[in-house]
């Protein structure tokens, strides 16, 4: 009988932290290793609210907070909702969390029984999945490809609705894919979504502010779904700020009530410190951000541009995130320098063990012909790795 609880052992460990870790491992060992394996912002957090800390932390918020977080940082969740994204929340239907993948599980802890399921639109963020799993459901997959733009259509999204669906779980604008669905398109998705009202919708806007073309529309501003969504937002991408662990979510009061239960049970409130920092940030001027998001437009266009240089790889324009997934399908089945190429984590591997960049494969995110390049990285870095991939892959 094994120690580890069934639950458990149908989890797998996150792709994204395997390659990762595979990244330390060669560069401790002296191999020099390009990673754009991490999603992760390479600027420090901006002074202002590294100097709300220090005043937190000389102010004595040292004691626990609540568990849904201080009422003034959810009322300046709020405000930001209203300001950015023309949402109206009270700081009631507000959760902040330990991160916004605990404002994810809070919903899905709250909502899934036992074989209820979940829709996922692939390529999906690696921990999704997991998630669904380590509450009970089932996820659903429906497939979309490079040439869709890695996009679902609500024609598919009815398709795949059965009895048992409970959540449609989704990021936009999307990790891994860079996409990111318009107005018209989470419309059409809102209105079937409106025909089932006990199917609530998960809609991950982390990389709200990452955005080169178009503008950035949440589903919770369709009024035929306010009352079916969970928005979830944090301070990790835009505000460069993924060590400090501060995600939220806005839900309909019910919902809200749920996550706070859950939440109370599970850590209780999230860092005080990080916590009152995060007021400043969200009160700041988006504009005072957009040396970031302009520094990732020009990597983008960098990235982009290298990448239809080199031979199998057929990429599109991705218009957010930071992040660039090529579908790799002309190596799949070839054998190159002894090693076989079953599926995208081969050929990470392979790029890996050989060109010495790391990036991460599409299995895990529901794409097993992809491959995931973060170009959170400066421009030389990009540079290097993709001569690198480019001069390695002529041979063959």
């Amino acid at each position: 009988m094994s120690k580890i609880s069934d639950r458990l052992n149908r989890l797998s460990y996150s792709q994204t932290f395997v390659m990762s870790n595979k990244v330390r491992e060669m560069k401790a060992s002296g191999v020099d290793v390009i990673s754009l394996t991490l999603g992760e912002p390479d600027f420090d957090v901006p002074q202002k609210i590294k100097q709300a800390a220090f005043d937190a932390i000389n102010e004595n918020y040292s004691h626990y907070s609540p568990v849904p977080g201080f009422l003034e940082l959810r009322q300046a969740v709020a405000d930001k909702l209203k300001r950015d994204n023309n949402l109206d929340y009270k700081p009631t239907q507000i959760c902040v969390s330990n991160g916004a993948k605990q404002s994810i599980i809070n919903v899905l802890a709250a909502i899934v029984n036992d074989g209820d399921e979940v829709i996922l639109p692939a390529p999906y963020w690696v921990s999704y999945d997991e998630m669904v799993k380590l509450v009970g459901g089932t996820s659903v997959f429906i497939e979309t490809s490079i040439d869709t733009d890695f996009k679902i259509t609500a024609a598919q999204l009815e398709q795949a609705i059965t009895p048992k669906t409970k959540a449609l779980l989704y990021s936009s604008p999307c990790n891994p894919s860079g996409s990111f669905y318009t107005g018209e398109e989470l419309e059409a998705i809102a209105n079937v979504i409106a025909k089932y009202p006990d199917i609530t919708i998960i809609s991950d806007e982390i990389y709200e502010f990452i955005n080169y073309d178009g503008e950035h529309v949440s589903i919770a501003s369709f009024p035929q779904v306010y009352e079916q969504t969970a928005v979830i937002n944090g301070m990790s991408k835009a505000f460069a700020m993924t060590g400090w662990r501060i995600g939220y979510s806005a839900c309909p009061d019910w919902l809200a009530k749920a996550c706070d239960k859950v939440q109370g049970q599970m850590t209780s409130g999230a860092n005080t410190v990080a916590q009152r920092a995060s007021i400043t940030a969200l009160k700041m001027d988006p504009q005072e951000l957009q040396y970031m998001i302009s520094e990732f437009h020009k990597r983008r266009d960098l990235v982009y541009g290298l990448m239809k240089e080199i031979k199998g790889f057929k990429c599109n324009l991705p218009k957010s995130a930071f992040y660039i997934f090529p579908d790799i399908s002309y190596y799949l089945g070839k054998t190159l320098n002894g090693t076989e190429i079953k599926d995208a984590d081969d050929f990470a591997m392979f790029l890996l063990e050989n060109a010495h960049v790391g990036c991460v494969g599409g299995v895990s995110f529901g794409s097993p012909e992809c491959i995931r390049f973060s170009y959170a990285a400066s421009e030389e870095e990009l540079t290097e790795a993709m001569t690198r991939i480019k001069n390695f892959l002529d041979q063959f």
